[in-house]
């Protein structure tokens, strides 16, 4: 079943004197102030309900406003371009242009190193250190979930699937280099993706069944229990009633689980424990969502110039979408709740290690593209 939607969220803080006045919000999580306790059900393999503490707080606040929480002197910016600049190298070097099959090789490449956030990895590197992990164990499978994420992309984008033409600002793949290169290109980067994890966890000293399981956690998130179900159920429901419960199940699957699998890879390899890994699980799920409803939002409010792809496509197809089914305003507050909940699952964590990941939800949350 589909979360129970509120008409705002409290932030979990420390109660205060005097509320004070609220900040300037990202058009994105505009929304109310209250002081309801807000039952939220993260949609999760195990769902859980989570009761948000009632203290009148903003529902957002900028990060020199609460330095404890969020890690003192903690630059998120340079933070994300280091880890995107090492991802961007290991990728390089994990798929240099080959003989005979150089044109394969150049369609893979055009995709994966077509730039992008790095979202994926760096979740993956960040829930490494979050559970004392070096960040050197999780390199592999940081590349190995935007290899995957990288063919979800390719494969997303085929005349069979969503038929689009414009990805990250120009042409997609099977618009450069014709529909069969362009699904081989996506069958080998998810080939590639396992091979990596295996040689690379193996080569940085990643003990074998750590490896295993991160082997598993993706091969999941990608199959029949993740991404290809979401997109099965994604496409027949186009142009037919779909209930709220049916769009999540289809954007958990087949948005929130693969990074899910990111953040979960990155807290087994670095060593955390089971409740560590599941607690990084539901905040990585949470997070997953918001981006799947943000991503929501900022197709019918943004155009295609300022997104870098085609927006208005879902519209276009008749898609179900949290705007369609609850409106921009409900979309909005949906993702203030899906903020809160995942920020709550970091409170176990030291400041300075859950900092990454607290940044990174809400850099998904006020993102404009």
């Amino acid at each position: 079943m589909a979360a129970k939607i509120g008409p705002c969220v409290v932030l979990h803080h420390a109660a205060t004197p005097m509320a004070p006045k609220p900040p300037r919000m990202a058009p994105l999580l505009q929304a109310k102030w209250c002081s309801t306790t807000l039952s939220f059900r993260c949609a999760a393999t195990a769902p859980t309900t989570r009761a948000i503490a009632t203290t009148p707080k903003p529902m957002l606040q900028q990060a020199d406003q609460e330095e404890g929480r969020l890690g003192f002197g903690f630059d998120f910016e340079q933070y994300m371009a280091s880890k995107a600049a090492a991802v961007n190298e290991a990728l390089d070097r994990a798929l240099p242009l080959r003989h005979p099959a150089e044109r394969l090789h150049e369609s893979m490449r055009y995709s994966l190193l077509a730039g992008g956030k790095r979202v994926r990895p760096v979740l993956a590197l960040a829930a490494c250190e979050l559970v004392g992990g070096d960040e050197a164990a999780a390199a592999p499978v940081a590349c190995a979930v935007e290899m995957v994420h990288a063919m979800s992309l390719v494969h997303d984008d085929l005349p069979c699937m969503d038929d689009d033409s414009l990805r990250r600002g120009r042409p997609t793949n099977h618009v450069a280099f014709g529909v069969s290169t362009a699904l081989l290109a996506g069958d080998a980067l998810l080939a590639l993706a396992f091979e990596h994890v295996a040689r690379g966890c193996a080569g940085t000293g990643v003990p074998a069944e750590r490896a295993l399981r991160a082997v598993a956690e993706l091969g999941n998130a990608v199959g029949a229990q993740g991404l290809a179900a979401g997109q099965v159920v994604d496409l027949a429901s186009e142009g037919a009633p779909v209930a709220l419960a049916t769009l999540e199940y289809i954007h958990v699957h087949k948005t929130a689980r693969l990074l899910e699998a990111a953040a979960v890879c990155g807290a087994i390899v670095g060593g955390g424990g089971e409740a560590q890994v599941e607690s990084v699980r539901r905040y990585a799920r949470c997070v997953g969502l918001l981006f799947q409803v943000v991503d929501d939002v900022l197709d019918v409010t943004r155009t295609s110039e300022q997104l870098g792809k085609t927006a208005g496509k879902d519209l276009a197809a008749d898609k179900a979408t949290y705007p369609k089914l609850m409106g921009v305003d409900g979309a909005r507050a949906y993702a203030a709740e899906l903020l809160a909940s995942a920020e709550a699952e970091l409170d176990q964590f030291a400041s300075h290690h859950a900092a990454p990941l607290r940044h990174l939800a809400r850099f998904i949350a006020y993102r404009q593209n």
